[in-house]
């Protein structure tokens, strides 16, 4: 793959909507990798890794989006709900947007 061709999955990737209870109003995976960030830097010694927005289990809105948008390959339940995912490459992934949000544009 071109490094250009990495910058667009990427950016593609870090677009794509996040559903979280734990934070208001819509957003995507930049958004909610900033807000994260922001939380840590505010709260410093009192951030929780367990539960920055209050919830445990905060990682699961990023790997939803990905299963969502079929880049990452999960198995549902009957109700729809995420029973089993491809967490390395989930992780993999979510690594490499973060790095990209430290890139120079």
């Amino acid at each position: 793959m071109s490094e250009t061709d990495r910058v667009n999955v990427l950016d593609h990737y870090l677009d794509l909507p996040v559903e979280t209870d734990d934070i208001d109003g819509p957003m995507n995976i930049r958004q909610y990798l900033v807000t994260l960030l922001a939380t840590l830097w505010v709260e410093k010694d009192g951030f929780s890794g367990k539960r920055p927005f209050g919830n445990s289990g905060w990682h699961w809105d990023l790997y939803n989006a990905l299963a969502t948008a079929g880049i990452v390959h999960s198995e549902v339940d009957m109700d729809g709900e995420i029973i089993n995912i491809n967490r390395e490459a989930a992780e993999k992934i979510v690594i490499a947007m973060i790095r990209r949000l430290g890139e120079l544009r």
